[in-house]
Formats: structure tokens, sequence, C-alpha cells
């Protein structure tokens, strides 16, 4: 039997052949496992075949974004959930498509597939604070903001990025840099540590644990999450899991700043794993 997380694995297996809406969607089974995956998917089909009838096929991109926005946002009514902007549902794909609200990156997602599916080539970025959309032209660049699709001056972009500019200072990147498509896997791996922060302060250890499942199978090699899922293991009282990432993590980070603290847990761990044996 396959389970949620095989078919996760087996969708971002590869870099260049991840189907980023349809992975996206995946994310909803840990809390809704009985949702209709197929039926969310058929019905950001019927969105983008809506639209994509009413478009010649001789219009220009710019014609067909001016289109899309009106449709996005203005029939389809899509925007950001300002009221409950924290709510874990925001991250659903597939319940954002029916309440029509959410957070930029799952607005993104939404937008880039009906976007791709009537001919534009928009993409995603990993903006600092707000995920960003692009659409590149003959013209030149188009940055978007997911909320509403107003498109973004380098002024407002440089304004957008100045809460972060020690970071960036430190970094020594132009803001160029920043307005680099993502990866669908890094997109995925963003949306996932969304889900983690909120599970993490609200100390959801279940749910925190299955979104560091998905995040260990696309950053398999990253021991800081691997300790992050030991941690989850331990608060679920599954001590043998949690001993075995905890100790692998400080296998490879043993001055890490948190290694002390780490090794302090170690010995209940071991006395848990007895009671149990």
């Amino acid at each position: 039997m396959i389970t949620p997380l095989d078919y996760f694995a087996a969708l971002v297996q590869q870099d260049t052949s991840i189907p980023l809406f349809e992975a996206g969607l995946t994310l909803a089974q840990d809390s809704d496992p009985q949702f209709d995956l197929g039926g969310a998917q058929a019905e950001v089909d019927r969105m983008a075949a809506k639209l994509h009838k009413r478009i010649p096929t001789d219009t220009a991109p710019l014609q067909k974004l001016r289109l899309l926005n009106h449709y996005f946002y203005g029939e389809l009514g899509f925007g950001g959930n300002i009221n409950n902007y924290y709510d874990p549902d925001n991250s659903y794909l597939h319940r954002v498509t029916r309440t029509r609200r959410g957070i930029p990156i799952s607005l993104a997602m939404i937008y880039i597939e009906i976007a791709q599916q009537i001919g534009l080539d928009v993409r995603g970025i990993s903006f600092p604070g707000h995920f960003l959309m692009k659409l590149s032209t003959q013209a030149g660049e188009i940055i978007l903001d997911p909320v509403n699709g107003s498109s973004l001056s380098r002024e407002e972009l440089e304004e957008r990025l100045a809460p972060f500019a020690e970071h960036i200072r430190q970094a020594g990147k132009p803001l160029a840099t920043y307005l680099e498509p993502a990866s669908a896997r890094d997109i995925l791996i963003r949306m996932l540590r969304n889900l983690k922060s909120l599970f993490f302060e609200y100390d959801r250890w279940q749910s925190l644990l299955d979104v560091q499942q998905r995040l260990l199978i696309l950053l398999p090699g990253d021991v800081a999450e691997r300790r992050d899922r030991g941690l989850a293991y331990a608060h679920l009282d599954c001590p043998n899991p949690a001993l075995e990432d905890i100790e692998a993590y400080l296998a490879a980070r043993p001055d890490a700043v948190d290694a002390d603290v780490l090794r302090e847990r170690l010995p209940s761990l071991k006395a848990a794993i007895r009671r149990i044996n």
C-alpha cells in the first residue's frame, strides 16, 4: 500500500520534474487524510480551462496577465486571509481553493498553476518575508504580489527588503539575487517551514512530526531537520526514534551551540527505552 509519504517522495524525486501544485496539495493529507486530492486538482483545472477558452491564441503575454489578474482576483475573489493569517489552513491548497483565502505562497501556487495552463510562465520567488511571483517578458521582468496581483517597482522591492537589511548586508547580495526564480523543491520547503513554525508555537507535536517527515524527504541530508524530528518524537513519547535522530545530529555536529543541552536529554531517552523493553 502506498502511503501519503511514499506518494510525496515519488513526486519530488527528480528536481527537474516536480509537479509543484500536485506536491503542494499532498501536504494537506497529514491533517485531512480523506480529502479528495484528484478533485482538488480538477477544480483548479476547471478554473484554468474556463479562462483559457476566453483567450485568443495570439494574445500577448501582458494582455494574458491582465486577464488572469482580473479573473483570479476579481471574478474568483482570491486574496489574503488578513483576518486569520496564521491559520495552518492557509497553507493547505485544497482549502485555499475553496475559501479563496490564503497567504502569499499558497495563493502563488494556485496562481502559477492556472498561469502555466494558459501559457504564461509565471515563476515563484522566495523573497524574504513575503513570497512573490515573476513573469519574464521581452519588455523585462514583472514582479507580482500574489495577494493582489499588483506589479512591484524596484523602489517597492527595496523597501520590502529594508527589514532584512542587516542580513542582506552580511550576505553581500544585490537585489537581483533575491528575485531569482525558486525551484519547486525550495517552494515546498518554504511552505513546510511555515507550517513548522506554527505547529511548534502551539505545541502540535504530531503535526510537527508530519512536517518533519516531509522536510527530510526534501532535505535528506539536513541534520538540523533530523534533530527537530527527534525532538518531535521525544515530545510524542517515542524514545527510540528520538534517540536515533538526536544522536545522529550530535555525531554530525558535536560542537553545535545546542549540543550540550541535547546531550543532557540522552539519559532520559535511554531510560525510557529500557522501560519499554
